[in-house]
């Protein structure tokens, strides 16, 4: 199996040789110092010779090896990029995934990882991480969701009364305008009213919209 390596540190060269050095299946074409040479090497080689996995290096002199890898991938999508850094800061792990990355390891990580990492990418067509890194993203996405949930949340709370959310979960559970003034002790009348009031404020026409919309965004859970 064909791969390359994208990095401008001869220490993290040599010690990239040194754990791919056991396994005769692995084949490095070649080393690039940066994510420029990187994309001038592959315009020079035929396309029965490009590798099929390639580690890349973040902070490098020139284009960084996120930039190279959202490039990388238009021009050679059947390549699968593999991001071997000592970062694990929140924005370079996001960022390096949305490039285009299949995965993504930490320098320190030993050669069973980074083997099993290129059959997992090659062969499955898996997101190889490093186990901090996977924890983090997990966490990260998390976190993410709690705040897309509370941002919701506050909107709806921004947007409507007390009284409209409350008649909102009642109407998006399915209740009509009579069962909902029953349950909150308030006129049909006024319940029409409030209703009104919701469908012109998140801009829809009709209860089948609003159930959609609450669907979507999963308003039921936040209720």
């Amino acid at each position: 199996m064909k791969i390359a390596l994208v990095d401008d540190n001869l220490v993290n060269q040599n010690s990239f040789r040194q754990k791919i050095a056991p396994y005769s299946d692995l084949e490095l074409i070649f080393v690039s110092d940066s994510g420029d040479l990187f994309l001038e090497h592959m315009k020079g080689l035929p396309v029965n010779n490009w590798p099929e996995v390639v580690f890349m290096d973040i902070q490098m002199p020139g284009l960084n090896g996120v930039e190279t890898i959202k490039i990388a991938k238009a021009l050679y999508p059947k390549i699968f990029f593999i991001v071997l850094t000592v970062f694990e800061d929140n924005e370079t792990i996001f960022e390096a995934i949305q490039s285009g990355a299949s995965g993504y390891l930490l320098k320190q990580d030993n050669y069973h990882t980074m083997k099993e990492a290129i059959d997992e990418v090659v062969e499955y067509g898996g997101a190889p991480m490093s186990p901090a890194i996977a924890r983090k993203a997990l966490r990260l996405l998390t976190q993410k969701e709690e705040r897309s949930e509370k941002g919701k949340k506050d909107m709806l709370e921004t947007l409507l009364s007390d009284r409209e959310r409350e008649v909102l979960t009642h109407l998006i559970s399915g209740y009509d305008a009579k069962r909902i003034a029953e349950m909150t002790n308030i006129s049909t009348l006024t319940v029409r009213k409030h209703i009104a009031n919701i469908y012109n404020k998140l801009h829809v026409n009709s209860k089948a919209q609003v159930i959609s919309m609450a669907h979507k965004n999963k308003w039921f859970n936040i209720f």
